[in-house]
């Protein structure tokens, strides 16, 4: 008889666990707070950016490397599920004004640094620069390319994943919140991925803290305006990004405040967002604002994410995506995937070499 598991929390995380434990064989329920659409979810409102170089400036070693595993996993990912998702891996451009070209030379030393002598970053020109990104020609004249980056469209991904529970016929109770206290002794095995959602059981354990960091992000319809990839503009006060999704709709971030606050996006994030993307081209003033959002990653105090589990309890949990949830989210529920297979069947537990699983007995 086929063991069950009930996963709590159907953001980007546990839907993905849900879906490959369904494909093990494994009786799943899944529980959430939330509807189908996923609008409860810190991955919601990502930009669904896959840039493990760009964010090895300000990310862990383990979180550069999970997100370098991850990049080739999206694609294989994608091909199974049922419904097509918009997928983009023509890498990522940073650009920056003239009075901020320091900023340029400290980002390509710390990126150096930080990714090893191996980095494949790569100085674009204005001529190469004008070729690539044509609406760009003239307002920057000097780029720094990031092969192999990429992006995806995050709410055709939630979507996709749940097309795909329903193939695999998981149980999705959507609008129901529970606790893994509430579910003990009614299915073999718990999993936790309930983000944020967590953080009074998660913090009650020993060990490290859980918190909410507070995004803010802007998406705007830009007929007049076609990049090719993601742009990164440097600035002294708050980098910026802009993602362009299909049909002229972009993604604009991301603030990052050390808040759990659930308000609505504040004016001065607004403005800061705004004000940046019409600098990095006015055609950009024309566009249609259609939606200011904010929301909480879950943070470890480390930064890095962590799978813990607990025999006698009979419960994995999964946390601390933070900022990162959609460049190592196939990963992480690889691994966690892993883990409750062998946690099931008495096997070895999965090589961890980097630290990501932690016993909590």
């Amino acid at each position: 008889m086929a063991k069950t598991i009930a996963v709590i929390g159907g953001g980007l995380a546990g839907r993905l666990c849900a879906w490959q434990l369904a494909q093990a064989g494994w009786r799943v329920s899944l529980f959430d707070r939330g509807g189908r659409e996923g609008g409860e979810a810190a991955a919601y409102i990502a930009a669904a950016m896959l840039a493990p170089l760009a964010e090895a400036i300000d990310a862990t070693p383990l979180v550069t490397a999970l997100g370098r595993q991850s990049v080739a996993r999206w694609r294989r990912l994608l091909e199974q599920l049922p419904e097509q998702v918009f997928l983009q891996q023509a890498g990522s451009l940073v650009v920056w004004h003239a009075q901020d070209k320091p900023l340029a030379h400290q980002f390509e030393q710390q990126l150096s640094r930080a990714w090893g002598g191996d980095c494949p970053a790569q100085w674009w020109q204005a001529e190469q620069l004008a070729s690539e990104e044509p609406q760009l020609a003239g307002r920057f004249q000097t780029g720094l390319y990031l092969p192999d980056e990429g992006q995806l469209e995050n709410r055709q991904v939630l979507s996709a994943l749940g097309a795909a529970l329903e193939r695999e016929k998981v149980d999705c109770r959507w609008h129901s919140e529970v606790s893994p206290q509430q579910l003990a002794g009614q299915f073999d095995w718990l999993l936790d991925c309930r983000g944020f959602g967590a953080k009074t059981d998660w913090n009650a354990a020993q060990g490290s803290r859980l918190r909410g960091v507070r995004g803010e992000v802007a998406r705007v319809y830009a007929p007049e305006v076609s990049l090719r990839r993601p742009v990164r503009l440097l600035h002294p006060r708050y980098p910026l990004y802009i993602a362009p999704k299909p049909d002229h709709r972009f993604v604009i971030g991301a603030t990052q405040l050390e808040s759990e606050s659930g308000a609505p996006a504040s004016v001065r994030s607004g403005l800061e967002l705004l004000s940046a993307l019409y600098a990095v081209h006015p055609a950009f003033g024309e566009a249609q604002i259609l939606e200011l959002s904010s929301g909480l990653r879950p943070t470890l105090n480390h930064h890095d994410p962590e799978i813990r589990f607990n025999r006698q309890s009979r419960m994995v949990e999964v946390n601390g995506l933070f900022r990162h949830g959609f460049m190592i989210s196939p990963a992480v529920s690889e691994i966690a995937v892993q883990l409750i297979q062998a946690l099931a069947n008495d096997a070895p537990l999965p090589e961890d070499e980097a630290g990501l699983i932690r016993r909590q007995e």
